[in-house]
């Protein structure tokens, strides 16, 4: 499968696949070897305290496990497995800026054993000034021979 056709499988999947991603309004950015980017645009309706005018910490942990789900299956040629999340440790370093939207990016930095491990950052205003980390394990299935291979 070529790039250009596995981001339009992907894109088609977030919007169909996906009631939660569909309904907060996930948008896929990137995709490449390992790596996956998504954001999600403010909106008032998404906020947890109308007073903070920042995104629920509960969204932005969908965005990160969303994305981190994203990042796994994006090597070329590799057959799309299915993922669910086994583990995610969240750490959140500071509260979303205010009516900002927010952007994910994660990591998939090794498969073995049908399992998956990916980290992941989401930041607002500054890639530099993150949000939150995530650590996360997924297991894999239906994966292509070879997906426990290192990425």
């Amino acid at each position: 499968m070529s790039d250009s056709e596995f981001q339009a499988r992907l894109t088609a999947s977030l919007a169909s696949d996906n009631s939660l991603a569909a309904a907060a309004g996930f948008e896929f950015v990137t995709a490449e070897k390992g790596r996956g980017r998504m954001r999600v645009s403010w909106r008032a309706d998404l906020v947890d305290q109308a007073e903070t005018g920042a995104l629920a910490p509960g969204l932005i942990t969908a965005l990160l496990d969303h994305c981190c789900g994203m990042a796994i299956p994006s090597d070329s040629g590799v057959s799309m497995p299915m993922t669910a999340t086994l583990d995610l440790r969240i750490d959140f370093l500071r509260p979303a800026a205010p009516r900002c939207g927010v952007i994910a990016e994660a990591y998939c930095y090794h498969k073995a054993d049908g399992l998956a491990f990916v980290r992941a950052e989401a930041w607002d205003q500054d890639q530099a000034d993150p949000i939150a980390t995530v650590q996360a394990t997924f297991v894999m299935t239906g994966a292509s021979p070879g997906a426990g291979s290192r990425s």
